[in-house]
């Protein structure tokens, strides 16, 4: 468990939270109601809140499995990338892939998950062969369907 400054824009609305013990995903809350338009309509819709990920660490925004399946609502650069260094309002850049529906999101309603997870900074070093492996080059489809 770490601790995760949060500065809070909106104070009528609740800090983000996990819905349930032992999940991965904090649920991330619109500040503003917007309609998003049928067959693509996007928008970057904010949080309300900024956060100060530590070093070693980013944030990574990703759908909410209901909205998408119910609704053809869904993160449109899933998952949304949050550097350590970044101190700006959150936003979800989201989209509407229903094809005839326009979909409401009002204020307070939960958008999207935020994931934090501790990654690696590399180093890239050139060589002029990369070691052998049994998968090799084959990718995009592969192993199978």
């Amino acid at each position: 468990m770490i601790e995760l400054p949060v500065l809070r824009l909106d104070l009528d609305l609740p800090l983000p939270g996990y819905a349930k013990a032992g999940d991965a995903g904090i649920d991330l809350r619109a500040r503003e109601a917007v309609t998003l338009a049928p067959a693509g309509g996007r928008a970057l819709v904010p949080t309300g809140i900024a956060i100060a990920l530590p070093d070693g660490y980013a944030g990574f925004v990703q759908p909410r499995s209901g909205l998408a399946v119910k609704h053809g609502v869904t993160v449109l650069n899933t998952p949304g990338l949050i550097d350590s260094g970044y101190r700006g309002e959150l936003k979800v850049c989201l989209i509407n892939l229903d094809p005839t529906t326009p979909f409401e999101i009002e204020r307070g309603e939960r958008i999207a998950q935020l994931v934090v997870q501790a990654v690696a900074q590399v180093d890239f070093v050139e060589i002029a062969v990369l070691d052998d492996t049994e998968r090799g080059e084959t990718g995009f489809g592969s192993s199978g369907r």
